[in-house]
């Protein structure tokens, strides 16, 4: 059956199993804790759910070190629960999309095993070796979770390649086998019912010729494999021969984790006529808080202005529109909390109305919505104060390369930095509600909860009609009933392309017509719209509508 373009008025919900819902009292969320709470997925209204890795590993990067492409991680439950999680899915009318982990596989996935006993090894090519120089790594590069991002393997004398962790070689898709190996297991998980596949950093997994080294700054121990990997050669060949032999064959929806894509970029990746991608994910708006040194990368306490979030957006908006899709997205495993990082969660009050304007911005932009577990009851940041409060592997390594290596920060200064930008903040259980462990389990979570989980919760949540949930379940509907949000015209609406406080955009098809006018800011204001008299307001985030005067963090759509 061919793909076709049945996901563009969908909305994706993430899981990371591990904190949505322990079932078993290990601390841990698994699959039938997931199961458990599937009533609650469709009374929100979502139409696809995307887990995070469920495959057999040992969790050194939280499951994104894959052992076993073929096997359900223990922890998480059997082959049997993920059948009935499959099933319960389906008899919803919901579809199940898997986490696809192939430019990298775990050091104990047994082809790397075979690959690091000699050099004439037949799995040998499966991963990338090279031999060093003058007793040094093969290049300069470093990996993307601090170090060099090559290994010396002293039992056959050469290093191998890993953009990520030690234990997270790189495979090396040059070698037709891999690619094949990697199309059959594809193809095994969609006969079983997959509905489509998020592709873990998929646009690394070729990489550049020769592998050369990179520019490297003064201040930098190596150079930043992020500006001289992503895109490589012979990208777009792999992902046109991915889809013949798998995507093609199946009724399903594909996006791509694409670090330091362009709109020209993802028009490659994702363009319409489905040779490759559905969609991409890209980053640029996530990195808009990133820290003007270089060296820091992403550790800040900035927050981002809306003149650049709304240049960021509108470019995407535009650029893509007629040829290739969004994926709009604030929340992922990988980012803070939307409403601690572009909204305001100072007071009650500011929380519910910023997450519910940040909510409103992308779910009226063309794309397909994409929302992180937590994020439609407003889960903020987790207020960790302590390095020994963060389990994330990137934070930790940071922290040691950056203040006890490098001298670049002093601790509290990084600490603030990692309560801002940690990805433990995106992993803290899920709050159920305000009882010992939130309702995630009867025993102490892998990993803390964040401290506020008595007062935001979903048994709060699902109580409150004018709550996040509520909110987030009308953006859905109106998704799934108003063509124009799927298919209309985006423009920014007349006058407003240097407004340092309101965004507002239009949408707009031969039937309908959408204003947006959104508050980025604690401050009350006064704009002019001209907004007919037979305008109906559509959605708002306040009881009343004051016309001009727009108030903090105000959202408000009308419809004409």
């Amino acid at each position: 059956m061919k793909n076709t373009h049945w996901w563009k008025n969908a909305v994706v919900y993430q899981i990371y199993p591990k904190s949505f819902q322990d079932s078993n009292g290990d601390g841990i969320g698994d699959l039938r804790g997931i199961i458990s709470r599937l009533d609650y997925l469709q009374k929100l209204g979502v139409d696809i759910i995307w887990l995070n890795p469920i495959y057999e590993s040992p969790q050194v990067d939280n499951g994104y070190d894959i052992s076993n492409y073929q096997a359900i991680n223990p922890t998480l439950g059997t082959m049997a629960d993920f059948t009935a999680l499959l099933d319960g899915l389906h008899q919803r009318g919901m579809k199940l999309v898997m986490d696809l982990v192939v430019n990298h596989t775990s050091d104990q996935h047994p082809w790397f095993l075979e690959s690091r006993k000699s050099k004439d090894n037949p799995y040998r090519d499966f991963y990338i070796w090279r031999d060093g120089r003058a007793g040094q790594a093969p290049n300069n590069w470093g990996s993307y979770f601090s170090g060099p991002a090559w290994k010396y393997d002293s039992k056959t004398g050469q290093y191998y390649l890993h953009l990520f962790a030690p234990e997270q070689p790189d495979l090396n898709w040059e070698n037709p086998q891999v690619r094949q190996r990697v199309f059959d297991m594809m193809n095994w998980w969609a006969d079983k019912g997959v509905d489509g596949f998020r592709m873990d950093v998929i646009n690394l997994i070729s990489k550049p010729a020769g592998l050369p080294d990179g520019p490297q700054r003064a201040d930098e121990k190596y150079a930043n494999v992020e500006e001289l990997v992503p895109n490589g050669p012979r990208v777009h060949e792999y992902l046109r021969e991915m889809n013949r032999q798998v995507m093609s064959k199946h009724k399903m929806i594909t996006v791509g984790e694409t670090p330091n894509v362009t709109p020209a970029d993802a028009k490659k990746y994702a363009d319409l006529h489905n040779q490759e991608l559905n969609m991409v994910f890209q980053f640029e708006h996530m990195n808009l808080d990133a820290n003007p040194n270089p060296a820091l990368t992403k550790w800040n306490d900035q927050k981002t202005s809306l003149a650049d979030l709304r240049d960021n957006l509108t470019k995407w908006q535009v650029e893509l529109a007629g040829q290739a899709w969004n994926a709009l997205y604030w929340n992922n495993h990988d980012q803070p909390r939307v409403v601690s990082r572009f909204g305001d969660d100072s007071t009650e009050d500011y929380r519910v109305k910023s997450a519910k304007m940040l909510a409103t911005m992308t779910h009226f932009m063309q794309g397909t919505p994409y929302i992180y577990e937590g994020e439609e009851i407003g889960m903020t940041n987790a207020g960790f104060t302590k390095l020994g409060d963060y389990v994330d592997l990137e934070s930790r390594n940071a922290y040691h390369q950056l203040v006890e290596e490098q001298h670049l920060l002093d601790g509290l200064t990084m600490l603030k930095y990692l309560a801002m930008h940690s990805r433990d903040n995106a992993r803290t259980p899920m709050q159920w509600n305000d009882q010992r462990y939130a309702g995630f389990s009867t025993h102490q979570p892998w990993e803390k909860l964040a401290g506020n989980y008595r007062q935001i919760n979903v048994a709060q949540a699902l109580a409150d009609s004018n709550s996040v949930f509520y909110y987030y379940q009308k953006l859905i509907k109106l998704r799934h009933t108003l063509p124009v949000i799927t298919d209309g015209r985006y423009a920014l609406a007349t006058g407003n392309d240097s407004d340092e406080q309101i965004f507002a955009y239009t949408r707009q098809d031969k039937e309908t017509s959408l204003l947006v006018i959104l508050n980025y800011t604690a401050q009350t204001v006064s704009r002019h719209y001209a907004v007919p008299d037979t305008a109906k307001l559509l959605i708002s985030n306040y009881a009343d509508d004051q016309g001009d005067t727009i108030r903090p963090y105000e959202a408000k759509v009308y419809q004409y």
